[in-house]
């Protein structure tokens, strides 16, 4: 019988450079959803989102872009994903119906404390979507990502690699 002895030796590797070390990421994608902004009158007021991306992935045409989307952009965001891609996606925020009833005692939707706590969800939701791979290479992702306005009457399709 012949005995099988384990290799314990370690692999060789460069040694990490300052560089290397305190360097940019080789992949990044930062996405950042702030400045909420309260638009309009009566039954016409909305919330708008500041959403900034900053990446070096070569499946996006812009390493940078700044967009603003309301809540119903992302609602047509997650209906298109879960039509067109095999993601599992993630939950929206809720719609807070308690808090569009009328005769509160509060700003109901439009109450700070509801927008900053809508504005984290809405932030984790995209950077969660945004992150998966094949998520990634949907149209409807990079429209709402890049493109100034979002065309809901686009035809659905694979984002290719520069």
């Amino acid at each position: 019988m012949a005995e099988t002895i384990a290799d314990t030796r370690r692999l060789l590797s460069k040694p990490q450079t300052l560089n290397d070390a305190y360097g940019p990421p080789s992949n990044f994608l930062e996405i950042d959803v702030s400045n909420p902004e309260t638009v309009g009158v009566g039954r016409g007021r909305f919330t708008t989102y500041e959403i900034r991306l900053k990446t070096n992935l070569p499946i996006f045409k812009l390493k940078e872009s700044c967009v603003r989307r309301r809540y119903s952009d992302f609602e047509w965001l997650r209906s298109e994903l879960e039509r067109e891609s095999k993601v599992v996606v993630p939950p929206l925020p809720g719609k807070a119906l308690f808090r569009q009833l009328p005769f509160r005692g509060d700003d109901g939707i439009f109450d700070d404390s509801f927008i900053e706590e809508r504005r984290v969800g809405l932030e984790q939701f995209l950077n969660k979507v945004a992150g998966h791979p094949l998520a990634q290479s949907e149209r409807c992702l990079h429209i709402f990502l890049q493109d100034e306005s979002v065309d809901k009457n686009y035809t659905p399709s694979k984002v290719r690699q520069a």
